[in-house]
């Protein structure tokens, strides 16, 4: 099993440590709110997940739900009608104690792709803040 938390650690769960699909999204709802151009989601079985806490939870966009920490406002999971008739959720892997547990699959939503998310490997890059 793994373990994962909000950043305040008001709220942690458990979840296999298999999932059954992940990803990463690039959709205008993942972004929007995330602040972040991705988002990295492993697929579970509802029943193979256990909170501790009450994530608070808001409709993101047609059907979606979005659970969150009501303290630190850490996104956590993500649902909707689909996922749930096949007892199915989503967790996001970042917010895993380790999130190298789960590596993404796929790609999802690519058309809604910032474009600059495609070149960000050609950057400058520094193992801490360069200063």
């Amino acid at each position: 099993m793994l373990l994962g938390r909000c950043h305040c650690g008001s709220i942690q769960f458990q979840i296999p440590d298999q999932a059954i699909a992940s990803s990463v999204c690039y959709c205008g709802d993942c972004r929007k709110q995330s602040g972040a151009p991705l988002l990295a989601w492993a697929m579970v079985s509802k029943d193979t997940v256990s909170i501790i806490g009450k994530p608070k939870v808001y409709n993101s966009s047609e059907g979606g739900r979005r659970s969150f920490c009501g303290s630190c406002g850490t996104g956590l999971f993500f649902t909707n009608a689909p996922l749930e008739q096949l007892g199915m959720m989503q967790v996001r892997i970042a917010v895993l104690d380790n999130p190298d547990a789960i590596t993404p699959q796929m790609q999802v939503q690519t058309a809604e792709r910032v474009k600059w998310v495609t070149s960000v490997h050609e950057l400058p890059a520094f193992e801490r803040f360069p200063g």
